[in-house]
């Protein structure tokens, strides 16, 4: 029988150990002297994505510094050859050296900081554009860096002698080798380093990880293997060298780079990735990411996010940050609202507020983006600050025209380059119910759905998406044009919010192929209108069979149309010509674009051919199953999670979003940036971004005051 005693202990010592694993443990607890294969998985994550999402110019320069290093290895192995007389041994002794400093010194180097970035995406949590394009510039990085060593080796007269002959001896042996063997010998030289990577970060010490970088780069040229760029260095050495006479043989550059060059490329890829990367992802547990995610959410890339996207680093480095989780903890149901005038997009403010208003914890939370130049530098923060104080005082009174419909009222500053992308970025890591926006009237395109044509492609909405086209707005009489889906029914819950807060009068609108349908499209309206709680409202059928001129014939006496996103797919709308934004231009109402995130396949976000359901007393055109959003009617709280499922709106036609004044969300190239607090602990600063592309502030101070105001003038909640 077993022990109980003897069980209890093994419980106690496991759970020591557990609680080992995330921080010291108390006094007379055990301490393990290694990392677990998760654990060491974890922080290969953790590097990887702060190596993916630095900017372009930070990778390229490390990338030429790790080049510049590799010449340091070239060098010695050729001094050493020619002074030890070719010793197989002794001319190898400080081989490693520049490997050494490229680690040391956190350079950028094909094979080894490369590789890390695999595994993250092979978690999903970077796309495999992105790993290319990391890969393209540190390789750039890499070669320029190589073949200004091999410049300075050959031109600046540092190789003399018997040195020179060593060196094109070296540099000319890869020549020999056949593409098979080179290949194979270039894929071993892969598993070294990619294996360098894994025990490096299981290390606990920086002597143990000095000592498996020296011995593994020796076993390089002791295995008379090639790294891909000592052997672009040694390439352009040897053509150097023919140049000066100092090399009798013919090489070109063309035979060098394909015949010699591209095979080890090839061949220190797939060591790295296949014979390293896979195995060790594959042997680590399922678990290994959880303590590093939030509960209830899924930041893993989509599909077709992964294979043609831009993301990254957006599922690891967590959305919010401990003081974002603390700030949006426990809120209502929040709209997000992006601006880009605080003295103009009142109306879009106070929109908002109707929205949240119908909600008993509603929140409204402004984001002031400002779009800086290229050539002006984020990183250090002075810059940004200077804005987001600027900004914070200008939505004074955007904060009081939200205070007035009784929600509350947060806002924020994001300075960036790219404020199209940082809208995006801002509702994936705060997680609003929705986003209200507007666009501009002179930038519009013919997307028909919230983000532009290509990242429709690749990315699914965080949220529901409401975008405006107009500042001046006048709610009072609304048309709503519908053929059943889950973005037409978003449309009725505006609609509805603003009829019971605004006194608005809705209209519906469906548009049926002829005057022999005109009683079922009645059926089909009158079902959907009390289906979602719209009785009252007027019901119109259009039987002319043009969506876009029945939308334009109705609205002559409206003055808001709200539409949902079209669910043609992309190529279906280039190919038919349709949903152009005529339908914009030809009415005088403003036009509000609704749309629920969607679970489309890619095939249906290509081909899609958003026809009308031909039983039009459903109401639906798809399974209601396949799409979800948050219900701007309910008091339930937040979505935890993104929603799912399927159609756009049917109605066959709808405007585009444009960026104009008011930016649209889309993609960037990376994440968001990071928060951190100032000294006083009280307003979020940007003491500590991820990149150079954004600086963020949260103003809790300057909301907590003019909420303080409102309720010393008793006009608070």
């Amino acid at each position: 029988m077993t022990d109980p005693t003897q069980s209890d202990d093994d419980d106690s010592m496991r759970e020591v150990v557990e609680r080992s694993r995330s921080g010291a443990p108390a006094v007379g607890e055990a301490v393990r002297d290694r990392f677990s294969s998760d654990e060491v998985f974890q922080r290969i994550i953790a590097a990887a994505d702060e190596e993916v999402t630095s900017g372009s110019r930070e990778l390229f320069f490390s990338g030429l510094a790790a080049g510049l290093a590799i010449t340091i290895t070239f060098m010695l192995y050729a001094s050493l050859t020619a002074a030890t007389d070719s010793h197989p041994i002794l001319s190898v002794l400080l081989y490693p050296l520049g490997f050494i400093y490229i680690i040391i010194g956190g350079y950028q180097l094909y094979t080894e900081n490369t590789l890390p970035p695999v595994a993250l995406t092979l978690e999903r949590l970077a796309s495999v554009p992105t790993l290319l394009r990391h890969w393209l510039i540190v390789l750039a990085g890499n070669f320029t860096g190589g073949a200004i060593g091999a410049l300075v080796l050959s031109y600046g007269g540092v190789f003399s002698g018997d040195t020179v002959a060593a060196a094109t001896y070296i540099s000319s042996s890869g020549f020999d080798v056949p593409f098979w063997p080179l290949f194979f010998k270039a894929a071993m030289a892969g598993l070294i380093v990619a294996g360098v990577v894994w025990v490096g970060f299981a290390s606990t010490d920086s002597f143990t990880r000095l000592a498996v970088v020296y011995l593994a780069f020796l076993a390089i040229p002791l295995g008379n293997l090639y790294h891909v760029v000592v052997s672009f260095t040694e390439v352009l050495y040897l053509i150097f060298a023919e140049s000066l006479g100092q090399y009798s043989g013919a090489v070109g550059l063309y035979d060098g780079l394909v015949g010699f060059v591209l095979p080890v490329l090839l061949g220190n890829t797939l060591g790295g990735i296949v014979l390293v990367t896979l195995v060790n992802y594959f042997q680590t547990s399922e678990e290994r990411l959880e303590e590093a995610r939030f509960e209830g959410m899924s930041r893993r890339l989509t599909v077709p996010e992964w294979v043609f996207g831009r993301a990254a680093g957006r599922s690891y480095v967590p959305i919010l940050d401990a003081t974002e989780a603390a700030l949006f903890a426990g809120e209502g149901y929040r709209v997000m609202v992006p601006i880009t005038n605080p003295r103009t997009d009142g109306p879009i403010v106070e929109l908002a507020a109707r929205l949240a208003s119908s909600h008993e914890e509603g929140v409204v939370h402004i984001v002031h983006v400002v779009q800086t130049p290229e050539r002006m530098s984020l990183s250090s923060g002075d810059a940004g600050r200077r804005i987001a104080d600027v900004s914070a005082e200008g939505m004074r009174n955007l904060r009081s025209t939200a205070a007035a419909h009784d929600v509350e009222v947060s806002t924020s500053t994001v300075v960036s380059h790219h404020s199209f992308g940082e809208v995006f970025n801002m509702a994936r890591r705060t997680r609003p119910d929705a986003v209200l926006m507007g666009w501009g009237d002179d930038q519009l395109w013919s997307a028909a759905r919230a983000e532009r044509p290509i990242d429709e492609l690749t990315n699914q909405l965080p949220c529901d998406f409401l975008i405006l086209n107009e500042h001046e707005l006048d709610t009072s009489r609304i048309l709503i044009p519908t053929s059943g889906g889950p973005d037409s029914a978003l449309s009725a819950e505006v609609a509805k919010v603003l009829a019971e807060t605004a006194g608005a009068e809705v209209s519906l609108l469906h548009v049926v192929d002829g005057a022999e349908d005109r009683s079922r499209g009645e059926a089909f309206l009158a079902a959907w209108a009390e289906k979602h709680g719209l009785s009252d409202a007027e019901l119109v059928v259009d039987d002319g069979g043009d969506v876009e001129a029945g939308i334009a014939r109705a609205a002559a006496d409206k003055t808001l149309v709200i539409i949902g996103a079209t669910e043609k797919g992309l190529l279906s709308r280039l190919v038919s010509n349709s949903l152009h934004l005529d339908v914009i231009n030809d009415v005088d109402a403003s036009v509000l674009l609704t749309e629920r995130p969607s679970s489309r396949s890619l095939r249906e976000r290509l081909f899609g051919s958003g026809r009308r359901a031909t039983d039009l007393s459903r109401g639906v055109e798809r399974e209601p199953g396949r799409s979800e959003g948050a219900d701007v009617r309910s008091s339930g709280g937040r979505r935890g999670d993104d929603a799912n499922g399927g159609a756009d709106d049917g109605t066959g036609g709808g405007p585009a979003p444009g960026t104009g004044d008011g930016p649209a969300p889309g993609t960037g190239g990376g994440p968001a940036p990071g928060n951190g607090r100032d000294d006083a602990g009280d307003e979020l600063s940007d003491e500590r971004p991820n990149h150079d592309d954004a600086y963020v502030v949260d103003h809790e101070n300057a909301d907590e005051e003019a909420s303080a105001d409102r309720d010393d003038d008793g006009d608070g909640r």
